[in-house]
């Protein structure tokens, strides 16, 4: 392999219960992640320049890995681990559009994916209201139906465009600017 490999697993092995890369990788999910935009930290294998910097946290002993590039989360072979820090990647992209007030939307913008408004519902971005009878579930189903949808009409972009503005955005903000 490479020397970036190799510092990689045995970082993760010295942090791990198990002392084989195929268990061991199994044992850590993301724990946190921050945006480095002077791309001035190093990853544990060794690779300069990281812009999103994760921190994995091992299940079964607590231990903490830090810091991380999505290079190297691809290595640990879990579809879940790498799902999970595109999305963070697509959070951090979608607060960016938001502060440089660009327009957003569901369909075009590129800065949305089912996995992520999965997780923008699970973490309670989309707010109870009267328009969807107090349930946020209600909101979230519409908002993947829209996704999936070839030629949504112009009040259900509408629609769409409202709880972005209203639940999402302000949501996204709270949560990036920690």
């Amino acid at each position: 392999m490479s020397i970036y490999y190799d510092n990689l697993t045995k970082a993760v092995l010295d942090k791990s219960d198990s002392k084989d890369w195929m268990s061991a990788s199994r044992e850590w999910e993301i724990f946190d992640c921050v945006e480095d935009n002077t791309r001035s930290t190093i990853c544990i294998c060794g690779k300069e320049g990281l812009r999103y910097v994760f921190t994995i946290k091992n299940m079964l002993n607590g231990n903490l890995l830090s810091p991380i590039g999505s290079t190297c989360i691809k290595k640990f072979n879990d579809s879940e681990l790498y799902d999970e820090a595109s999305i963070w990647e697509k959070e951090f992209k979608l607060y960016h559009a938001v502060s440089t007030n660009s327009f957003i939307n569901l369909k075009d913008s590129g800065l949305f994916s089912r996995k992520l408004l999965r997780k923008l519902y699970e973490e309670g971005a989309i707010k109870p209201t009267r328009y969807n009878n107090n349930d946020p579930y209600k909101d979230y189903q519409f908002l993947l139906d829209m996704f999936n949808k070839r030629n949504p009409s112009e009040r259900q972009l509408s629609k769409c465009t409202a709880i972005i503005l209203n639940s999402i955005i302000p949501f996204i903000k709270r949560k990036l600017k920690k």
